[in-house]
């Protein structure tokens, strides 16, 4: 009897814990933490926008998709104020060039790099192998979507937060 009664308390152990979320880029994942420093040299790290929908973008001003997408990032940002944030990960590796491709798109989110390109450990943390590449969190760092673009990221965005 105390065999199985320990036995059963195994099971029921390795059973659950398969369950638990791990941090990771899938759907249902925690998203990996980014600590990067945004223009002025100030860290930024992802987790501090939770309590909001935050959309992880990454992205290069070399890159023509990334930069066609930004007038609908700029169109959801400014319509979801107080419930969207964006944490947008540059892929530059030249300060002026990613500089002026925030001035020129007017992108007031947070916008970091660590300018280092592919050597960067956020490429590893998020599989990263191209551009534009995004993951929909939500407000407890939970990713709900990832790599969605246009009209799709535009109808989940609203389905996820119109009243």
């Amino acid at each position: 009897m105390k065999k199985t009664l320990l036995v059963s308390i195994f099971l029921f152990c390795i059973i659950t814990g398969s369950r638990a979320q791990v941090v990771g880029t899938d759907v249902g994942d925690i998203a990996p933490e980014i600590d990067l420093p945004d223009l002025k040299g100030n860290l930024v790290v992802l987790s501090s926008l939770r309590g909001s929908l935050v959309l992880v973008n990454f992205w290069a001003s070399w890159c023509g998709p990334c930069i066609k997408e930004q007038p609908l990032l700029l169109k959801l940002y400014n319509t979801y104020p107080d419930k969207l944030s964006i944490y947008s990960v540059s892929m530059d590796t030249k300060k002026t060039l990613w500089q002026t491709a925030i001035t020129k798109g007017k992108l007031p989110w947070v916008n970091v790099s660590d300018l280092k390109y592919w050597q960067s450990p956020v490429v590893g943390d998020y599989m990263l192998q191209s551009v534009p590449l995004n993951f929909l969190v939500d407000k407890n760092g939970i990713i709900l979507a990832k790599n969605i673009h246009g009209q799709a990221l535009e109808n989940k965005i609203k389905s996820l937060l119109a009243p």
